[in-house]
C-alpha cells in the first residue's frame, strides 16, 4: 500500500463554490496546498480574484452567481472551456438569515433555500459530463456538499430556512450518492460546527466562552480540520465512502 498516494489529490481538478472566504476558502487552500488545481467562485469579481492571488498553489478565481440556474450555466461554461474533466466539486456557497418566527419573511426563506439547496443540485446536474470524465472505478470523482451541525442539532438561533436547507442537503446527498455511485462519482457531506468566518463571528470574550464551552473538544474549528476532511473524501482513501455525513464539529452535536 502506497501511503503517500493514498491521501493525495495532486494533479486533480477541483471547483469550490463560495471559495473566496470562510469554510470554502479553508477547503480551497487545503486542496491547493495538497497539489490540486483549484477553481474558486464568488459573486464579486474583485474579491474572488484577490482571494485566488492570496491562496498558495494553483488557484483560479471565477466570478459567478450560483444562486440562479442561469448563473450556474455560465460558471459551467467557464470551467468547461478550461477543463475536460472535474475530479472534485465542493458545493459550499451558502447564506443564512436570522429572524423570529413571527417576522420570518418569504424572501428570507426563498433566498436561503435557493442558494443552499437548489444550487448544489443544479451544479451537480450541469457538471455531470465533467464529473463523469473525471471519475474511474479506482479514483471516483468526488462531490462534497457542505451541510451543517445545524442539521444535526437545533441551536439557539432562529434560522429556519437555513436548518431546513441543510437538513435537506444531507438527504439529497444520499439520493445523489445512490444514483451516481455506479458512474464512479461519490457524493458526501461535511457538516461543520462552529468555524469562525464572515458568517459566524465571535463578538466578545463572553461569546467565545459560551461557544467553546458547548463543544466537547473545547475550541472552534480550524482550517486544517475541515480541509483535512475534504482531502480525505477527495483522495483514494475516501473512494469507498459515499452517501455519508461527516460531522466536523468537535462533538457539538452529541
Amino acid at each position: 500500500m502506497d501511503i503517500d498516494s493514498l491521501f493525495s489529490v495532486r494533479g486533480r481538478v477541483a471547483l469550490v463554490t463560495g471559495g473566496s472566504a470562510g469554510i470554502g476558502r479553508m477547503i480551497a487552500s487545503g486542496l491547493a496546498a495538497a497539489g490540486a488545481r483549484v477553481y474558486i467562485c464568488a459573486r464579486n469579481a474583485e474579491k474572488v480574484a484577490r482571494a485566488a492571488a492570496q491562496i498558495e498553489g494553483e488557484v483560479i478565481g471565477l466570478a459567478a452567481d450560483v444562486s440562479t440556474v442561469e448563473g450556474i450555466a455560465r460558471l459551467v461554461e467557464q470551467v468547461s472551456a478550461r477543463e475536460g474533466a472535474l475530479h472534485i466539486l465542493v458545493n459550499n456557497a451558502g447564506t443564512l438569515t436570522d429572524a423570529t418566527i413571527d417576522a420570518f419573511s418569504e424572501d428570507q426563506w426563498d433566498s436561503v433555500i435557493d442558494l443552499n439547496l437548489k444550487s448544489p443540485f443544479f451544479l451537480v446536474q450541469k457538471l455531470l459530463p465533467l464529473l463523469r470524465a473525471g471519475g474511474t472505478a479506482e479514483r471516483p470523482a468526488a462531490v462534497i456538499n457542505i451541510g451543517s451541525v445545524g442539521a444535526l442539532k437545533i441551536g439557539p438561533r432562529e434560522v429556519y430556512s437555513y436548518q431546513a436547507a441543510k437538513g435537506a442537503i444531507h438527504w439529497l446527498t444520499k439520493s445523489l450518492a445512490k444514483k451516481l455511485a455506479p458512474e464512479n462519482i461519490t457524493v458526501n457531506v461535511i457538516a461543520p460546527g462552529f468555524f469562525e468566518s464572515d458568517m459566524t463571528v465571535i463578538t466578545d470574550d463572553a461569546m467565545r466562552k459560551m461557544v467553546e464551552g458547548a463543544v466537547p473538544r473545547g475550541r472552534t474549528g480550524t482550517p486544517e480540520d475541515v480541509a483535512g476532511a475534504a482531502i480525505y473524501l477527495a483522495s483514494r482513501a475516501g473512494a469507498y465512502v459515499t452517501g455519508s455525513v461527516i460531522a466536523v464539529e468537535g462533538g457539538l452535536s452529541i
